[in-house]
């Protein structure tokens, strides 16, 4: 089970009042949506919208979580993927991505000591 975004809920129970007795909220006809790449690129033709894939919103929708700092707990929880994959794909664009190391490289290391060679 995923968190329903809330910007996303009064879209769902709007489609809702409209579904069937069966409960789809999205239907075709009344039954139930069998292949959401049919469906999706009906959607796109309607919107006039070429070359794009529910794998592209996908895309989208883990680069904006790391855009926005989204833990990568919750953000690979919610996109149903992988944290090394999510960080490993999408990891550069979190806006903590080598803060770290841009922040420590002008640091003089700690704990170092300087060993004066000669006889």
């Amino acid at each position: 089970m995923i968190q329903i975004p809330p910007r996303l809920l009064p879209h769902l129970r709007r489609a809702r009042k409209r579904g069937t007795d069966l409960g789809y909220v999205l239907q075709i006809n009344g039954g139930r949506i069998k292949d959401i790449k049919k469906g999706f690129a009906a959607a796109c033709g309607r919107a006039s919208i070429e070359g794009v894939s529910p794998h592209t919103m996908r895309h989208t929708a883990a680069t904006w979580l790391m855009q926005n700092g989204t833990d990568l707990w919750q953000a690979s929880g919610f996109l149903s993927m992988s944290m090394e994959t999510l960080q490993r794909v999408y990891g550069h664009h979190h806006p903590d991505y080598q803060r770290e190391a841009a922040e420590n490289i002008g640091r003089r290391p700690q704990n170092v000591r300087v060993i004066s060679g000669g006889s």
